[in-house]
């Protein structure tokens, strides 16, 4: 078995996307990648936490965050390539994916500022009034080093999985604006120019329904700045994204869509950056995979190289064949996004179908990436353990990816949601190719639905079996259909 086809991104996502012509430019970005960025990401990586300049000479507040210019240089190349303006001149999801795929195979957490991004423009190109979307859009979409990030603030000290328990931040009306008062925890790509923030409104409810969704600019209307940084988190990993404790007081924002629709416009939010979180972890796997492949090739054991060593050998085949199978799911759930990103609430039927996809692909897609780079990191003995080279990097970054908007007793339990609510794992197996045999989706039907008529807290006890055996399939059914 070859593993050619590891070597490089645009090759193993060709043998993917075996239908779809990748793009010039994708192939001018690996390039670079391979030119000058993976250089500059591992010194990065090597730095560890940047530096937070909270005030200038003269004591104002700036809130400025410290990096290599290299390091900015970097950032700011994935915006100019297109991974943001493409999606809206082209009207497709595709153009951030790849991007982020091939950002994610040299660097997982820089595919972070690029994810937190689209999940601001695309809420704001959908839900802002002419007057936001004239007043922010096009600073979003710049081609040059001015280009704007944006950033997404849910999460606050008492976690993020029962949003409608856990967040404290409030929003009180203001002239014509909203102002917020409250503490967001994890907040990545802190000092972003533009944030989308979840808030109570004043008097809200304490629930899920009682939420809102908002859109925070770095400087107030009067150029003060709008939001405060407490401090830069020191990480396991991904740090080529600067996640900081974020204070909100009196910031003035705006309120995106209808106060009542807050959760769903949050959940729109959360489930792009699931996806996005699939494409990056199948990314990682097979850059794990890939250097891997490259020592066990050089490695001598035994008078032959240890990839030739049949127990080396047969695991490289399942995890390759593994990789393909994720690889598969991840890209569904792009494709499906591509379909559903525009809708607004109530949702059709695709989206339903579209919202299992991404529990399921960000689920597996996660725990395959953690187990590879784990893999990965014996496959190189006591050298993946040392820091100068890079896998253990691979495993500490995959650890991130795992939790990024959701582990996975969220990923099931919202997906448990959608298989009780919505019927979709229905639209799931109609969908499937038809290749996959009639008996194995009757079986698989016959196990989810007798899963669903157990006692409450039966079913949610053991979710998890029935949640990874039905990733599988789903992966499985589709590389098979491809094969």
């Amino acid at each position: 078995m070859s593993f050619d086809e590891l070597q490089s991104p645009l090759r193993f996502l060709q043998s993917t996307l075996r239908d779809f012509r990748l793009p010039d430019w994708l192939q001018q970005y690996q390039f670079w990648w391979e030119k000058e960025g993976q250089d500059i990401s591992d010194l990065t990586d090597r730095a560890g936490t940047p530096w937070l300049r909270m005030f200038d000479l003269c004591g104002a507040r700036v809130d400025e965050i410290l990096y290599s210019p290299d390091y900015w240089r970097m950032l700011k190349h994935g915006y100019q390539t297109g991974l943001l303006w493409r999606v809206s001149e082209e009207n497709t999801v595709f153009p951030g994916a790849l991007g982020i795929y091939v950002t994610s195979f040299y660097d997982p957490g820089l595919a972070c500022p690029y994810t937190v991004s689209l999940g601001t423009f695309v809420p704001l190109s959908k839900y802002g009034d002419a007057e936001l979307r004239e007043g922010f859009l096009p600073r979003m979409l710049r081609k040059d080093e001015g280009v704007w990030q944006g950033a997404t603030w849910m999460t606050e000290i008492k976690g993020g999985s029962d949003l409608g328990a856990t967040v404290e931040t409030i929003a009180r009306p203001s002239a014509g604006r909203w102002l917020l008062t409250g503490d967001k925890y994890f907040a990545s790509n802190a000092g972003a120019d533009l944030a989308v923030v979840a808030a109570r409104p004043e008097g809200g409810a304490r629930n899920v329904r009682g939420l809102a969704l908002y859109l925070v600019p770095r400087f107030r209307q009067n150029g003060q700045l709008n939001y405060t940084i407490r401090r830069l988190k020191n990480k396991i990993a991904t740090r080529s994204v600067p996640t900081a404790e974020v204070e909100l007081r009196d910031s003035e924002a705006w309120l995106l869509g209808r106060a009542g629709d807050g959760i769903y416009l949050i959940l729109e939010v959360l489930n792009l950056s699931r996806v996005a979180n699939s494409v990056g972890s199948v990314a990682l796997a097979q850059r794990a995979m890939t250097d891997a492949a490259s020592f066990a090739q050089q490695r001598m054991v035994f008078g032959k190289p240890l990839i030739e060593q049949p127990l080396m050998r047969r695991q490289f085949e399942d995890r390759l064949r593994q990789l393909r199978a994720a690889s598969k799911l991840a890209w569904k759930a792009v494709e499906l996004l591509n379909q559903a990103w525009q809708e607004r609430p109530p949702y059709s039927e695709r989206y339903h179908l579209f919202r299992l996809i991404a529990h399921l692909a960000k689920y597996w897609t996660a725990e395959v990436a953690v187990q590879t780079a784990k893999w990965a990191m014996e496959v190189h003995g006591g050298l993946g353990t040392l820091h100068e080279y890079r896998a253990e990097r691979w495993l500490r970054e995959a650890m991130i990816l795992a939790i990024w908007e959701g582990p996975a007793h969220r990923q099931i339990l919202d997906g448990l949601e959608v298989l009780e609510r919505k019927h979709a794992h229905r639209l799931l197996f109609e969908s499937l190719p038809t290749t996959v045999a009639a008996s194995a989706l009757q079986r698989m039907e016959a196990r989810v639905e007798q899963h669903l008529a157990l006692p409450r807290e039966e079913k949610e006890a053991g979710a998890e079996a029935l949640f990874s055996e039905l990733a599988r399939f789903t992966a499985d059914a589709l590389l098979e259909a491809g094969e």
